[in-house]
């Protein structure tokens, strides 16, 4: 079980750390007018692609890319794309609110709204793709970057996210609903796991915020190595990759062979799941690989934008699997929504933001676990009315977009009744007053 806690530990130091980039980036997008121009750009094609649908709509659209006539990327309609854009705000709250864990609830809410698990997975990885190159590959936070360190390790994330792909493409070629089983099964696990600690940590203490400090202390700022950093550190298989020579004299060393397959594992893992990849990266580079935080951190930032990138393009959008309208609605809807939860955070205690991704975490593992019998009742694997199945599906959604819909209302609320004292012209609250759940 200690493993396990260290292994949550050092996931939930990742994820805050690419929250934090993530309002970093929706920050530098508003507040620039060439990169608010690039997105407007970005949004043309979709609205012609509308425009185009509309009067072809006797005739008929060519083909789709990768044949999959069914599920049009391009397709358009006001409704896909304001809802999109809800789905884009609560994801953006979460971040910004909570510092963690809003591109898990992403891929989940789009299969709950009916778009297929392998369209959900594409269409996520071109939404954090696009928000990575408005951002600014010049981030500050990339002078920690080791050059040596991401180049290899993007090796291995490239051939991971090429497998990843494939996987999912060769499932959903085999059987589309073995495909949304397969994704939903992966997110069950990952978001069980999560919401198991998070749970435990919001129930078991109420100084949640100097167990947060805590937590990025132990991963983030010790100066030893694990005992298994220092096994593989101290395997010699050249090339050997210099790293961390501005943290520790003389630096440190790790065999090639390590980085690729640390990079795959992420690379794949991103793939599947639609995800950036940094709430695997921190634990394997800190705990595994030994490397520093600050570097982890760089390096973490680097390798989305390019990981992210081939997934998103080489892997589903030659394929015909990207959804062109949501991602584009997500990218609004989180950059606002992204703005108003990290100000929130001013006013609203830590224990607070803890209970709330814990109960966000096990929103979306009852979404997913309560729509998992219909897709293995749909794969023959058990035997259930096909009526069964899909009030399970009904109770698993009301729960999800009722939770996630509440805790919207929630941070709404907080930021207007807030909005005098986050303007700076009202005194801010005393520490231990903030407002709890």
């Amino acid at each position: 079980m200690k493993i396990f806690r260290q292994f949550y530990d050092l996931m939930m130091f990742g994820a805050r750390e690419y929250a934090q980039w993530d309002i970093d980036t929706s920050q530098r997008i508003l507040h620039s007018r060439k990169r608010m121009g690039i997105l407007a750009l970005l949004l043309l094609p979709i609205a012609l692609g509308g425009i185009a649908f509309a009067s072809d709509m006797v005739g008929g659209l060519p083909g789709m890319l990768g044949g999959k006539t069914a599920y049009a990327p391009a397709f358009y309609t006001p409704t896909i794309f304001f809802a999109s854009i809800g789905v884009g705000i609560v994801a953006g709250l979460i971040t910004g609110c909570i510092g963690a864990g809003g591109g898990f609830i992403i891929a989940p809410a789009l299969m709950s709204a009916g778009v297929k698990g392998i369209l959900a997975v594409g269409t996520d990885l071109f939404h954090i793709f696009a928000k990575a190159i408005m951002g600014s590959v010049l981030h500050r936070k990339l002078g920690n970057i080791s050059v040596g360190l991401a180049a290899v390790f993007l090796i291995g994330s490239m051939g991971g996210a090429t497998l990843g792909g494939y996987i999912n493409r060769t499932i959903y070629e085999a059987n589309p609903i073995m495909s949304d089983a397969f994704i939903t099964t992966i997110y069950v696990f990952m978001l069980g796991f999560l919401c198991t600690y998070a749970l435990q940590d919001y129930f078991k203490s109420r100084k949640t915020a100097a167990q947060v400090k805590a937590g990025k202390k132990s991963a983030a700022t010790a100066g030893t190595l694990t005992n298994l950093a220092q096994k593989v550190q101290g395997v010699n298989l050249p090339p050997m990759i210099s790293f961390d020579e501005g943290v520790v004299p003389g630096g440190r060393k790790i065999s090639w062979l390590f980085l690729v397959l640390s990079g795959a594992l992420v690379g794949m893992a991103a793939a599947i799941m639609g995800v950036g990849g940094g709430f695997l990266t921190f634990p394997i580079f800190v705990y595994v690989l030994g490397v520093s935080s600050a570097t982890t951190v760089g390096t973490d930032i680097f390798q989305i934008i390019f990981t992210a990138g081939y997934a998103g393009l080489g892997q589903y959008a030659i394929y015909g699997f990207i959804f062109y309208t949501l991602a584009m609605g997500m990218l609004l809807g989180s950059l606002v929504g992204i703005q108003i939860g990290s100000l929130v955070t001013k006013v609203v205690s830590g224990q607070t933001i803890c209970g709330l991704y814990a109960i966000a975490t096990s929103a979306g593992f009852i979404n997913r676990a309560f729509a998992m019998p219909s897709k293995l009742a749909g794969l023959g694997y058990i035997s259930m009315s096909p009526e069964t199945g899909k009030m399970l599906d009904l109770i698993g959604n009301v729960i999800f977009f009722a939770v996630l819909g509440a805790f919207a209302v929630w941070v709404f609320y907080i930021f207007f009744s807030n909005i005098r004292t986050l303007k700076g012209e009202d005194e801010p609250l005393p520490k231990g007053q903030e407002v709890s759940a």
